[in-house]
């Protein structure tokens, strides 16, 4: 499936920025951290991955304007990923006066009552998001991902653009069989709830990511959407001994954190070596 849409007047510079770095009931519902999502800018798109509870807040906060928005996408219908579906979709499209962009989520979402009949109709498309599921948004495919969750129809998500290769693992157990989807991104944001030793974790712990970035070996790993005990550690030192452990480059994110996605983009980067191999081939 492909959708076009020529709703964003200007380029913009790829950039991630996080909205909400919050995981747990105990931290998102005192927004110890803010759950206001993901937002992927590359191209001529936005897209806000997970809006939970305050994304229009924190949007407005860091200079988000949310009528760019190409796309919401949703990975499962757990409150603090999809609460403010509803609210986004009315200021993206002036309450459904512009109807334009699009909503990719999973089916528990579009089965869950959550989005209202008059904000279906708000938006161009609804596609349900269902493992293995491509998805073409302008020059931008978007892959489901499984997962493994108590919520059955959860899906991670794979952006392949033309400038770099992102991967969203939303909320999932770890699983060996999960590992190779995670393989060839240039960046990998990881959804970690819980510190080492944490016996049987419902969601990812630094064991897991340890075992997750072995093996699938991405540029660069992002973590978020933090538990309570992993805040009282303090994920930065988490970070620092994931990445000592798999020699990867590790990010704990904080609530408004921007990364240049571009940085780590291994095509780019081969790019630049065979135009400065040809140009120091001239100067021989």
């Amino acid at each position: 499936m492909h959708i076009n849409w020529q709703g964003i007047a200007n380029s913009m510079e790829p950039k991630i920025l996080f909205l909400g770095t919050g995981g747990d009931i105990a931290v998102t519902s005192k927004q110890t951290r803010a759950s206001g999502g993901i937002v992927i800018q590359v191209d001529d798109c936005q897209f806000h991955i997970d809006p939970g509870p305050g994304a229009l807040i924190q949007a407005a906060r860091h200079g988000i304007n949310v009528r760019d928005h190409t796309a919401i996408l949703v990975s499962h219908a757990h409150l603090w990923h999809c609460n403010d579906v509803n609210a986004l979709i009315a200021a993206m499209t002036l309450n459904g006066m512009d109807k334009h962009g699009v909503l990719v989520a999973s089916e528990s979402f579009l089965k869950s009552g959550f989005l209202t009949e008059f904000h279906k109709n708000c938006v161009e498309k609804i596609i349900p998001a269902k493992p293995g599921k491509k998805i073409g948004i302008e020059n931008i495919e978007v892959r489901a991902l499984e997962t493994e969750h108590s919520d059955n129809d959860a899906v991670g998500f794979k952006f392949f653009t033309p400038k770099f290769i992102l991967i969203y693992t939303a909320d999932t157990k770890y699983k060996k069989e999960l590992i190779d989807q995670y393989k060839k991104a240039d960046i990998l944001i990881l959804n970690h709830t819980y510190p080492f030793k944490t016996k049987k974790p419902k969601t990812l712990s630094s064991d897991d990511i340890v075992k997750i970035i072995k093996k699938a070996k991405p540029k660069l790993a992002i973590l978020t959407h933090f538990g309570k005990k992993l805040l009282n550690i303090n994920p930065i030192y988490e970070a620092r001994e994931i990445q000592k452990q798999t020699g990867v480059q590790v990010i704990a994110a904080e609530d408004g954190t921007a990364i240049d996605p571009l940085s780590y983009s291994a095509d780019l980067k081969q790019k630049t070596l065979n135009l400065y191999s040809k140009a120091k081939k001239k100067e021989e």
